[in-house]
């Protein structure tokens, strides 16, 4: 990356030096995560949490280390392109920023605290009914004495199998506007009446259903006020789509440099099949889309930590669309430029395609993205 500051240098250094020593292999890798079948590896998480990465974005009162945004995005960035199996960061970093705002003392220093310990957290959203159109919800939360009970289903749920806290979004009343009458829980996993299961992906161990049966919850539980999880959910897509940008930037350049890698050292009549005019043009296209992606997502994390309550729907929004949409040509061009090799999994390139493709659908689809970006030049 190009470093913004002398910290975020020292810090993108020090996650690159880490990344080189314990995930620089792909032995090493396929002993961490299971031959690839798993995202995240509580142990080498706990080594980050030591180091005190986790946490970054978060404030010194509630036990992070400080900094804002863009100290968020170098971690993501970093550890995406050093392909370290840390995949529970994302969820966590996108949970913790409605606590920090919103929650009481008790939820900070348990959620938090957790956090920087290297805990893993989740959010709970989608539903069957309830992707793109999140106002769609039905999850219930019912009114009970000393509490709520939660009844109802939540699909794709990232992480929730290794979290030990669900940030649940449940509609507690049907008057007004669908956006109305909605609120947020902390639910802790363990919870009786919660029942997680793995949905079968090609990416392996990562998202999940989740299902809630008379799940009681007391009053304590609320995030924030009661029916107002719309506008709080809302005051955290500037840090949940940089984020989510912030990794497929760090995802997309390691590909590239592995496709360049490559193009270099394979032959084909007679010299490096890089030197061939089709696949240098393609090479050039790409170091120029990756270079635009990072100097849009900085300009952006650096607006939102200059202002931190306002609102950037528009650039938020074209961060995460331009990143994800490039990360997943980058992955898609390297295959292409690999042929049968990059098919194969004695290389990484299958497994960036498998990392890059679905990030135009998580955290809002690029079809989405665009409808947002549209919205704010009042179309």
């Amino acid at each position: 990356m190009h470093a913004r500051t002398p910290e975020h240098a020292a810090f993108a250094e020090a996650i690159d030096a880490f990344c080189r020593d314990r995930t620089g292999t792909r032995a090493q890798r396929d002993a961490l995560t299971r031959h690839g079948t798993e995202a995240h590896n509580p142990a080498l998480y706990a080594q980050m949490a030591e180091l005190g990465w986790l946490g970054a974005g978060i404030p010194l009162k509630h036990g992070g280390s400080g900094g804002g945004i863009q100290d968020m995005c170098v971690f993501a960035e970093r550890t995406a392109y050093g392909l370290a199996p840390v995949g529970g960061y994302v969820t966590t970093a996108v949970s913790a920023g409605p606590y920090v705002k919103y929650g009481t003392e008790a939820q900070r220093e348990k959620v938090l605290g957790g956090i920087t310990r290297g805990r893993v957290e989740a959010i709970s959203i989608s539903e069957p009914g309830a992707g793109s159109d999140a106002a769609a919800i039905t999850c219930r939360a019912t009114r009970t004495q000393g509490g709520w009970v939660i009844n109802g289903q939540k699909t794709w749920c990232s992480n929730a199998h290794l979290a030990d806290h669900l940030l649940l979004v449940a509609r507690t009343h049907t008057s007004g506007s669908r956006h109305e009458g909605l609120t947020m829980f902390c639910v802790p996993a363990s919870t009786p009446g919660v029942e997680i299961r793995g949905i079968p992906t090609m990416a392996g161990k990562d998202v999940n259903d989740v299902f809630f049966t008379d799940c009681f919850l007391p009053e304590s539980a609320v995030v924030g006020a009661v029916d107002q999880a719309w506008p709080q959910l809302m005051s955290g897509l500037n840090s949940e789509r940089l984020i989510l940008a912030a990794t497929m930037l760090g995802r997309g350049r390691r590909a590239f440099d592995d496709a360049v890698a490559y193009v270099k050292e394979r032959k084909q009549f007679g010299k490096p099949v890089g030197s061939f005019q089709a696949l240098k043009h393609r090479i050039a296209d790409l170091a120029t889309e990756l270079d635009c992606c990072e100097l849009l997502v900085y300009r952006v994390a650096a607006m939102a930590d200059e202002a931190p309550e306002r609102m950037l729907p528009r650039e938020a929004s074209m961060a995460k669309l331009k990143t994800s949409e490039t990360a997943k040509r980058v992955a898609l061009e390297g295959m292409q430029m690999m042929g049968g090799y990059g098919y194969a999994t004695e290389y990484d390139m299958e497994s960036h395609l498998r990392a890059t493709v679905i990030s135009t659908v998580y955290g809002g689809t690029s079809e989405i993205q665009r409808d947002i970006i549209g919205k704010t030049f009042g179309l």
